[in-house]
């Protein structure tokens, strides 16, 4: 149990890094000014989302929540890893691509499809950097719950 709640504090962990570093420093850019808001092709309705309309996303104004629930998801994803590893070949590289590819395609896929181009009529070719994004947070958080849970104790 305690393994499984420290992998998926790590995995949270390198979740919100890796988020910090592609959607935050890249995307959105430290002052709004990132690539995904000064898109000319960007739509307006993301844009206004983010920047205009109040209350403005928690994740802008009021970070911890997101940062808590983003470790909460980690530990959630440690127990699903928990009891469908057995099932996969063993090995860091094989269960980290299982792993990041399961969380990659039933939560940022579906995420990326259901909102940004359903919702908001985002274009294809920032979705699509976004979901590169997407594939480096979930391989980051993959890479470290397959790294603990399969760590030999001492």
């Amino acid at each position: 149990m305690k393994k499984t709640v420290a992998a998926g504090l790590l995995g949270g962990a390198a979740m919100n890094v890796a988020m910090l570093l592609t959607f935050r420093t890249l995307g959105f850019g430290w002052d709004g000014k990132g690539f995904l808001l000064t898109s000319p092709a960007q739509s307006h309705k993301l844009i206004a989302v983010w920047t205009e309309i109040e209350p403005l996303p928690l994740v802008v104004n009021t970070p911890v929540p997101i940062i808590v629930g983003m470790l909460l998801f980690g530990i959630g994803h440690a127990f699903i890893y928990r009891s469908v590893a057995p099932a996969w070949p063993s090995g860091f590289p094989a269960r980290t691509i299982r792993m990041g590819g399961m969380t990659f395609f039933m939560t940022y896929l579906f995420w990326e499809f259901f909102t940004p181009f359903n919702q908001y009529g985002e274009p294809l070719h920032l979705i699509a950097i976004e979901l590169v994004f997407w594939a480096v947070i979930a391989f980051a958080e993959a890479a470290a719950i397959v790294w603990v849970m399969e760590r030999r104790s001492a």
